[in-house]
């Protein structure tokens, strides 16, 4: 099969080989052991869903995949995966998979025959647990020098993220709301952390995991108290992550689907347990912004990023640490503008602009052309996937150079 590629033999990729881990922190600036910068340019790979194992392994084999991720020039990947799965390791991907039917609705004959196409592209996990395919895949990716970034997405788990899918927001927390934080138990949020952590310790590549992905409290009823339940939570989080394991970068998103930040201007996180570690991390979609739909500017967009999240970046400040923007993305299914929507390429051009002007880190949302389940229905095509729904080239050819200008490195220390 013929690869498809951006970067063709990829300098950026190759430049990877030249990082000394473990990574380190110094201002805004994510560094390597020698000193050097490291710019997160990475992309999703979704792990969290029913089956707690990566997606699409019934479609292509892992080294196929992770051939893919290097041909383009990426130089991590973002791995989700859920606190089922970090509390659970031992479970044998088929035994997943059966388990899955139940979870999602889905006929148990679906799962079964899904879990017969993984083994027939990655014969290994006819034996395997869930845990050695997350080992495979983050090996797969360090063998041609790509890191891990592990990403808490949820704690059941599920697709991501409603304010009635249970895992929104500490249960813990001064104000509990069933539909929001049903599934998420502090405590095991808390021990599924130290258990990856741990586990990550004999897993090279890994990197830096991330506490949880879009903490979203409900409206009103929770963090209203300052943001005390976040300020708490996320300190023991990080302090859980760097006890278990002091050699990985520690991401801490913020509230309100992890697109505000603007509180640290206040008060910052006391992060001083991993000093030299901290990472803030953004989510910006054009869909989780409010003021552009109303002003329809770019400018009012830019200026939201920089008022919430972007202003960490100001150095010389006791807030300022690298800022990952861990999650932006669009459809890639078609339009006028190189197969982007209207909206889509206005949106794009928009967030491109702002990440390119900080040379921020950032993680395009998604390598996945398709998932095992989602929302309750089997083998669904991921329209805002990188690559195509069989897994064996680009969705959307003319998608990658236009990004081409993010993955240059144009600031440093």
């Amino acid at each position: 099969m013929k690869l498809a590629s951006f970067m063709g033999a990829s300098s950026l990729a190759l430049g990877a080989l030249a990082q000394q881990l473990p990574l380190k922190t110094d201002s805004r600036w994510i560094l390597d052991d020698a000193g050097n910068r490291v710019k997160f340019r990475c992309i999703n790979w979704a792990g969290h869903m029913e089956t707690n194992i990566p997606e699409g392994l019934h479609k292509q084999s892992i080294d196929t995949i992770a051939d893919l991720i290097q041909a383009q020039g990426f130089n991590c990947v973002r791995l989700t995966y859920s606190i089922d799965h970090a509390l659970n390791p031992g479970v044998t991907v088929k035994d997943s998979f059966t388990a899955a039917a139940g979870a999602s609705g889905i006929a148990v004959e679906t799962l079964n025959d899904m879990y017969s196409q993984v083994v027939e592209k990655n014969p290994f996990t006819e034996t395997g647990t869930t845990q050695d395919v997350f080992s495979a895949v983050i090996k797969a990716l360090w063998d041609r020098k790509i890191m891990t970034v592990l990403d808490n997405h949820v704690s059941k788990a599920s697709w991501c993220c409603n304010l009635d899918d249970g895992n929104g927001w500490w249960d813990k927390a001064l104000a509990y709301v069933e539909s929001n934080s049903r599934f998420f138990n502090t405590d095991n949020w808390l021990n599924g952390l130290s258990a990856m952590a741990t586990w990550a310790t004999s897993q090279p590549g890994v990197v830096a995991m991330s506490l949880r992905n879009e903490l979203r409290p409900f409206p009103v009823l929770q963090d209203f108290n300052g943001h005390a339940d976040w300020y708490n939570y996320v300190r023991q989080g990080g302090e859980r992550v760097h006890e278990a394991n002091p050699d990985v970068l520690i991401i801490a998103g913020g509230s309100q689907s992890a697109t505000d930040l603007s509180f640290i201007r206040v008060e910052n996180l006391d992060y001083g347990a991993w000093a030299g570690k901290h990472v803030w991390e953004m989510h910006a979609y054009s869909f989780t912004v409010t003021f552009p739909r109303l002003f329809d500017s770019c400018d009012v967009v830019q200026a939201e990023y920089g008022a919430l999240d972007g202003f960490l970046l100001e150095q010389g400040q006791p807030w300022t640490a690298p800022l990952f923007v861990s999650e932006f993305g669009v459809g890639l299914t078609g339009g006028p503008n190189d197969g982007l929507g209207d909206a889509d390429k206005k949106y794009f051009d928009c967030i491109k602009e702002w990440l390119g002007g900080n040379d921020a880190d950032w993680a395009l949302w998604a390598v996945q052309g398709s998932y095992y389940i989602r929302e309750g229905a089997a083998d669904v095509e991921e329209t805002w996937g990188l690559l195509n729904a069989n897994w064996d080239g680009l969705r959307n050819e003319a998608f990658l150079p236009m990004m081409a200008d993010l993955f240059k490195v144009t600031q440093g220390p």
